[in-house]
């Protein structure tokens, strides 16, 4: 498996590497030479995949550290969110699940959400602009006017402005049910503020195109050294297939720099539930590895 992964090194700033099954980090680019876009330009590319085949066949430098050393941190390392000009763009109710509990928590507007399950055309929004979106241990933000806050675990889709999907991410669509609830209007405000999105740890890259994978996903909540919530499901639950949410996605639309779309969720903590500041929120999905956030309130 290929992984695309974004990080930084102490005094080289951030830089895009490449991964393989033995963990080695091939240096790509540094974002000091690209603009902070790199990114974007490998998008631009008719098979960005194989632009990555490429340029690690012509002999792209090993870094002196593995994806494992990222993870950890060593040497006061990090990964940064895998991003750089892209929008994120969310599905909503793709799972039974999901439209569920978005029907439990909107009593006077219910059957929207029983609707749109059901219905042809998807519920599509923008989620997040880059600025708006956390990396790996960086923290997501609960709204300080919103009582009932909870992680939305999501297979995330690199997709290309030619609307092919590039490569798989987890993703963390944070979101306050009871602002939601209250009127499907105000879902913005319940969507999309500061660090109510993050992204990582790598990309998974789609060497083979396919109208959909089925990816485990899992969603574990720590709080206090204990386990507040656990979870785990699978994209192959899904209503909806990745194919067509990105169709759809891109309906008189166009994507210059590619996009982001987090493809919904089938895991939803019970109604009692509510992150807090302090919790450990760490999101899994099947080949791309876990990504951990620690939750901030707003201020």
């Amino acid at each position: 498996m290929l992984k695309l992964i974004h990080y930084a090194l102490p005094g080289a700033g951030g830089r895009w590497g490449a991964v393989g099954d033995d963990g080695r980090v091939f240096r790509l680019a540094a974002d000091r030479e690209t603009g902070k876009s790199y990114l974007c330009a490998l998008l631009q590319w008719p098979d960005p995949v194989a632009a990555v085949r490429a340029a690690l066949s012509s002999g792209a430098p090993e870094e002196p550290i593995s994806l494992d050393g990222l993870l950890a941190g060593e040497g006061g390392s990090s990964l940064i969110a895998p991003l750089d000009r892209q929008e994120v763009w969310a599905a909503g109710v793709t799972y039974l699940r999901s439209k569920e509990a978005r029907m439990e928590e909107s009593e006077g507007a219910a059957r929207f959400y029983d609707a749109v399950y059901g219905a042809d055309r998807p519920e599509l929004f923008l989620k997040a602009t880059p600025n708006r979106v956390s990396g790996p241990g960086e923290p997501i933000r609960i709204r300080e006017d919103a009582r009932w806050n909870v992680p939305e675990p999501e297979v995330a889709l690199l997709v290309s402005p030619r609307l092919r999907i590039v490569g798989y991410t987890a993703g963390n669509d944070v979101s306050s049910r009871d602002i939601e609830g209250e009127n499907p209007l105000y879902l913005p405000q319940a969507k999309v503020y500061r660090q109510s999105c993050a992204l990582g740890p790598t990309i998974l890259l789609e060497e083979s195109p396919c109208e959909h994978r089925e990816l485990g996903i899992t969603l574990d909540i720590e709080r206090g050294g204990a386990t507040a919530f656990s979870g785990a499901t699978s994209s192959g639950q899904m209503k909806r297939h990745f194919g067509e949410l990105v169709t759809w996605l891109g309906k008189d639309n166009e994507f210059p720099f590619g996009a982001f779309l987090l493809t919904g969720t089938g895991l939803v903590p019970p109604d009692e539930f509510t992150l807090e500041p302090g919790d450990r929120v760490r999101i899994t999905v099947e080949g791309v590895g876990a990504l951990e956030n620690r939750v901030v309130r707003g201020a």
